[in-house]
Parts: structure tokens; C-alpha cells; sequence
């Protein structure tokens, strides 16, 4: 949860607004809204390994999901809809370069992925 109220921080820093802390599944879809533009997503909760079900389910949604997580390799080749991966920890830089990559994707736009980040397909 410290990290996830970090990452909310950094995230109002960059002046987005984000909507709130998920800590499990219905919590996450309870937040989801279509008009949201981008969740950052882990993928073990307090409801177990759940993280990835979200991602599908806001993806679904037209949300751009991106994961950061101490497990990347549970992503395997990514779920559909889903933009990237980064590994915990991270640094409040890398947090800004993945949600600028993963907007800017979103938007269509040219876009590079940072060090440290996977994309998928």
C-alpha cells in the first residue's frame, strides 16, 4: 500500500488526477470508469494474483493499462489491450517515462519505450 500511495503522489506531481488505490478486484472495477485514461495496475493484491484479470477487464474497457510489478514474468507475452510492463522497484523518473510512453501509445502517437519497460504488441 506505501507503494501504491507513492505512485499516486508521483502521479499528481506530473498533474494528472488520479481517481484512487485499488487494493484488490472489486475495488479496482468499482473505480473504473470510461472515462479514466490509464490505470497502473500490479498484479498481486490482497486478493491474490488478481492484477491481471483487471487489466483484461479495464482493457475491455478502452482503459490503457499499465502494469507495475515485482513479477513482470507473470505477464508472459502481456494481455490484450495492455500497453507495458515495469518492474518494481522504480524511481519517480521511470514512473513518469512509463505513463508518458503508455499515453502517448494511447494517443496514437510515436513513441520509444524507456529503459526498463516491456511493451507489448
Amino acid at each position: 500500500m506505501l507503494v501504491a500511495v507513492e505512485i499516486e503522489a508521483i502521479i499528481e506531481d506530473l498533474g494528472y488526477a488520479p481517481v484512487g488505490i485499488a487494493p484488490d478486484l472489486d475495488s479496482a472495477m468499482a473505480l473504473a470508469d470510461p472515462t479514466i485514461d490509464l490505470a497502473l495496475v500490479d498484479l498481486n493484491l490482497r486478493d491474490g494474483l488478481t492484477g491481471p484479470e483487471i487489466g483484461r477487464r479495464l482493457s475491455e474497457r478502452k482503459t490503457t493499462v499499465l502494469f507495475i510489478t515485482a513479477n513482470p514474468a507473470l505477464l508472459g507475452d502481456g494481455i490484450a489491450g495492455t500497453v507495458v510492463v515495469h518492474a518494481k522497484p522504480t524511481t519517480e523518473k521511470e514512473v513518469e517515462r512509463a505513463v508518458d510512453y503508455a499515453l502517448r501509445v494511447r494517443r496514437g502517437e510515436p513513441a520509444t519505450p524507456p529503459a526498463g519497460l516491456r511493451a507489448f504488441a
